[in-house]
């Protein structure tokens, strides 16, 4: 454990911004798995993930500034993936609410539906159709659902990108003038 905290006090602007990469990258990645293992996503689920499609691009180029020294940038990049993560963390944080039953969830759920060519395939696709509750969750690991580990992750992320953010140098600040 000792070593883990040592390579994150020693983590660059750079090593961050791949970090941040990776992980989001990694858990996207996971929850792709999951559903193709028949793990539907519920809406709130499918929300959760704009966060990290955004920030995934975000912390290349975050990490790419930081590597080519454009400090400016990267910090710019680090705040922006800081505040992704911070809205991803939130929002993972109503989704626990809910399945918990302290929050109320949204009115509806949606699904897709192929094109129907008569009433009764219409009929048919909605008997078929089964939408995932946002409020009854279908998968725990290690005892937490995947909203509570999204909050976790989350809340990690964007406390790398605020340690990237420090940890890139600020811009030079002008040099006071002398006023008469």
């Amino acid at each position: 454990m000792s070593a883990l905290v040592d390579l994150w006090r020693r983590a660059s602007p750079t090593g961050l911004a791949l970090l941040l990469l990776g992980v989001a990258a990694a858990t996207i990645g996971g929850a792709w798995i999951f559903e193709a293992l028949g793990h539907a996503p519920c809406e709130l689920c499918l929300k959760q993930r704009i966060p990290y499609y955004a920030a995934i691009p975000l912390a290349a180029a975050t990490a790419l500034a930081a590597q080519r020294g454009a400090a400016r940038l990267a910090r710019v990049g680090f705040v922006l993936v800081a505040l992704l993560f911070i809205s991803g963390a939130a929002l993972a944080f109503y989704h626990s609410g809910v399945e918990l039953k302290v929050f109320a969830g949204p009115t509806e759920c949606s699904g897709a539906l192929k094109k129907a060519h008569s009433f009764d395939d219409f009929r048919s696709q909605i008997e078929k159709m089964k939408v995932p509750r946002c409020d009854a969750p279908t998968l725990f690991v290690l005892g937490l659902t995947l909203s509570n580990w999204n909050v976790l992750i989350s809340a990690a992320l964007a406390a790398a990108a605020v340690a990237g953010w420090r940890r890139s140098p600020a811009p030079p600040r002008p040099a006071p003038t002398e006023s008469v």
